[in-house]
């Protein structure tokens, strides 16, 4: 089926409920932005869920991935060009209750929010040999305050909010990244079913990369729609943490920045992270 035929064109459309992606998404989920001939629908689940999905069984058209799980379902998916969680030396980071050497570290029993996730196969690239447990990244701080484990892996919001709860910074992959290899650490993007064709395909992307454009040109306004997600952030945190992974390069990744999705995945592949060569390739 493509955008002219009488029928509608059904996507349906799987992020995390955060408000970096409410924010993105903001425009479509709102029917401010529309495409003649399409209807967007949206399901709201954690990252780490949704790569497990994408994997076992395609459940939606387009999906919210972490790019370590690209290779897993790159025979299903490929990347949209647009839409995508880049540190620009920053990302996710190893927090716990009191300093801890480089050394040490590699040494603890550390908490992360799943195997999957892009912030997993970076710590992997730092410290091949360190012991990880999976934790809801929701509870990660909770679980490292009660004295569950020695240290944890934050991504999403709790990179903004971690010592509130008393805790220290031990390690900012993304900053590491930058010093090991000079590019931007590439978190998460989109991925949309390449059974839907090359048209379709083509037009959702687009239509993805007009909502993010939405949301960049009426800022206030998303960001209000975006605060119901904000996991009790105050506006002003809510603010930066949007403006950390939705910006201009999420409209575009540039040259670099898929450089950086393909090194990353080389480099999974090449430490035994990843099991096979990721074929990276793009919509839009």
């Amino acid at each position: 089926m493509t955008a002219s035929s009488t029928a509608i064109q059904e996507i349906s459309i799987a992020h995390s409920p955060d408000s970096d992606d409410a924010f993105m998404f903001y425009g479509l989920a709102t029917n401010k932005v529309r495409v003649p001939g399409y209807k967007f629908t949206h399901v709201l689940t954690d990252i780490e869920t949704l790569n497990h999905k994408a994997i076992d069984e395609q459940f939606y058209d387009v999906t919210a991935i972490s790019f370590h799980a690209y290779p897993y379902l790159q025979d299903n998916y490929t990347l949209m060009a647009c839409g995508g969680s880049v540190g620009e030396d920053y990302g996710p980071m190893i927090v716990a209750p009191r300093k801890i050497s480089l050394d040490d570290v590699k040494k603890l029993r550390i908490a992360v929010p799943g195997t999957l996730t892009t912030a997993y196969l970076t710590l992997k690239l730092f410290a091949p040999g360190i012991e990880t447990v999976t934790v809801p990244f929701d509870q990660i701080i909770p679980a490292v305050v009660a004295g569950e484990f020695d240290a944890g892996l934050i991504i999403h919001e709790g990179q903004l909010t971690y010592a509130s709860d008393g805790l220290v910074k031990i390690l900012d992959l993304g900053v590491w990244w930058k010093e090991q290899t000079g590019l931007p650490l590439p978190l998460g993007g989109n991925a949309i079913r390449r059974s839907l064709g090359n048209e379709v395909m083509t037009i959702t992307t687009n239509a993805l990369r007009d909502s993010i454009q939405h949301a960049l040109d009426n800022r206030e306004a998303a960001l209000e729609y975006a605060m119901q997600f904000a996991r009790d952030l105050d506006p002003a945190l809510a603010n930066r943490f949007v403006g950390m992974y939705v910006n201009e390069r999420t409209l575009n990744y540039g040259e670099d920045g898929k450089e950086a999705i393909r090194k990353l995945l080389d480099m999974g592949y090449e430490r035994g992270v990843i099991p096979h060569r990721a074929k990276v390739d793009f919509v839009g």
